[in-house]
């Protein structure tokens, strides 16, 4: 089939049927752009979806990433991040290998259609102008032969009458002859123009026109041929992520699979287990020893004796079954000597391995320093030895620190690790007190033992025995100490929950009383009424301290 043959005269309508057909392209265009910004804004909303869930460095979250449900979701996250990179990659291939090529085939397309209808449009110009010389030709020719024949009329009238002169005839016989002359050459002339435009019109409709409805199809047919290639590439960039996705969603499945629940629970064992030993069994005190005897100097003397009213004796501890530490209000010591034996372990072990992390690096860089002091001594030229000395020295300083470090850490460390309290005996347990390695009273209640903010511990109060002790010399060691006084204001920044015991709840753009500045843990305590005080991250609130008060820092 043929557009030349099948469609010779429908020239118009191929017109309109091509431009029709560049517009489908054009549309096929616009469709892929559009997906192309679906795909690139998808993929930053995940990224900026995973990007909001991330784990923030030195918060809360980052020590809850040691647990694996935690890490599973984290790997799930920079899994998500990946597969929001193949999006990416999918509206940048559709955009270079699609949108790109097809905009510039578009501008071929109309460039070729434009000079193929312009060849046709001239050639169908050339026809009707020979069609008009054709008419033209052949309204000479009918013209000539009526005067030929009205002149011949004439002759043969001006003949037959006897009337006329013989010169009139002679005059009207010529003038036929010329009109017969001129309808002759009419004639030669006529057929010459109508085998012209014969042969121009085979060739205009045999020749020319199909050769450009040739050229029309081949292009037509080349644009569908393109559209196809188009939606082919356009299911093949998405196939060609699909393994790449398949490997992120194959890593959200391994990290779901690595949750380790009893992993988790032992974390949270190692993270608040405390090293204390439970309490043993309170022993009985028989108080109806009293009511049977008599009363006298003797009996009253024996009641104090074995009655254990002795002021000295810790009476109060009877009162309260755990032992408990004092709220640290200063700064955490250097040897953590405010947390309990298995905390405080595990504290002086992570800090003798970040040493040891330290003393390395000072090693490796001293080797290095030590090679290159070496080539400056065989090439003075390539740098001066003497300063790379200077500099192996400061590191050598810096070593024997760190070491001197290391072994007091250490010291301290063996020193729990070989003094971590046992099952007390009969008589400790019914005091209640127990001896820690720094002999600090502690309270070994676990459900009532908070962490604050600065590190330390800190009793609930509600869970005191409501048993009336004696005050003994014990208890002046843990009165309450008196309200720490104001050091400046501050302006909360952001809303803060507060829900963990020590902290304290704030509302954004509340006005409050600093009363203990940041320690450098994170954490500023704050008061809002004499009953209402307590810890707020220092990141959220904007602190005004006021120069002249006790205790207050100096901020330029």
């Amino acid at each position: 089939m043929s557009w030349g043959t099948e469609l010779w005269d429908q020239f118009d309508n191929l017109e309109k049927h091509t431009q029709w057909g560049i517009e489908v392209l054009e549309k096929y265009i616009k469709f892929v752009k559009e997906r192309t910004e679906i795909e690139i804004n998808y993929a930053k909303q995940l990224r900026n979806l995973s990007k909001k869930y991330q784990t923030k460095k030195n918060s809360k979250e980052e020590e809850e990433s040691k647990y694996t449900s935690c890490k599973a979701f984290q790997n799930t996250l920079n899994e998500m991040s990946d597969y929001a990179g193949q999006h990416e990659v999918i509206s940048e291939n559709m955009s270079s290998q699609i949108m790109t090529e097809l905009i510039r085939f578009v501008q071929e397309l109309k460039q070729e259609r434009k000079s193929n209808f312009h060849e046709g449009r001239k050639a169908q110009q050339h026809i009707e102008t020979c069609w008009k010389q054709l008419e033209s030709s052949k309204r000479r020719f009918e013209r000539d032969c009526k005067e030929a024949d009205r002149a011949q009329q004439h002759f043969e009238k001006m003949d037959a009458d006897i009337n006329v002169t013989k010169a009139d005839v002679e005059k009207a016989r010529q003038q036929a002859q010329i009109r017969h002359q001129m309808s002759d050459d009419s004639k030669g002339d006529y057929s010459s123009v109508l085998q012209k435009f014969n042969r121009e019109q085979n060739e205009h409709y045999h020749t020319h026109m199909p050769s450009i409805f040739q050229k029309l199809q081949d292009m037509e047919e080349k644009r569908i041929a393109r559209l196809g290639e188009s939606l082919k590439m356009y299911a093949e960039i998405d196939r060609q992520v699909i393994p790449i996705i398949g490997k992120c969603l194959d890593g959200i499945t391994k990290s779901a699979e690595s949750i380790n629940e009893k992993q988790d629970s032992q974390t949270v064992i190692e993270a608040f287990k405390s090293g204390f030993e439970p309490p043993g069994d309170v022993d009985f005190e028989d108080f109806t020893q009293s009511i049977k005897r008599t009363v006298s100097d003797t009996s009253l003397t024996n009641t104090k004796a074995d009655g254990k009213t002795d002021p000295k004796t810790p009476g109060k501890s009877r009162g309260k079954l755990w032992p408990f530490i004092k709220k640290n209000k200063g700064a955490t010591p250097e040897d953590f000597s405010n947390l309990p034996p298995e905390q405080r372990r595990k504290k002086l072990q992570q800090k003798v391995d970040e040493l040891n992390k330290d003393i390395q690096k000072e090693i490796d860089q001293r080797d290095a320093l030590t090679k290159m002091r070496d080539v400056y001594l065989k090439n003075p030229q390539m740098g001066d030895a003497g300063s790379v000395g200077q500099k192996l020295i400061e590191i050598g300083n810096n070593i024997e620190k760190l070491r001197v470090e290391v072994q007091k850490f250490e010291s301290w460390l063996a020193e729990v690790e070989g003094r971590l309290p046992v099952r007390n005996d009969s008589s400790r347990r019914q005091s209640g007190l127990y001896e820690t390695q720094n002999t600090v009273p502690v309270n070994n209640c676990a459900q009532d033992r908070e962490s604050s903010p600065d590190g330390s511990y800190t009793e609930d109060q509600s869970q005191e025995t409501e048993v009336k002790v004696t005050p003994t010399e014990f208890d002046d060691d843990f009165d309450d100490e008196e309200p720490l006084p104001t050091i400046g204001t501050c302006k909360a920044l952001y809303p803060f929950d507060g829900e963990n015991e020590g902290t304290i709840s704030v509302s954004e753009g509340e006005i409050l009383k600093v009363i203990e500045e940041d320690k450098g843990d994170g954490w500023t305590r704050i008061r809002r009424s004499e009953e209402e005080e307590g810890y707020v991250p220092t990141s959220y609130i904007e602190v005004y301290l006021d120069k002249n008060a006790k205790g207050a820092k100096t901020y330029i």
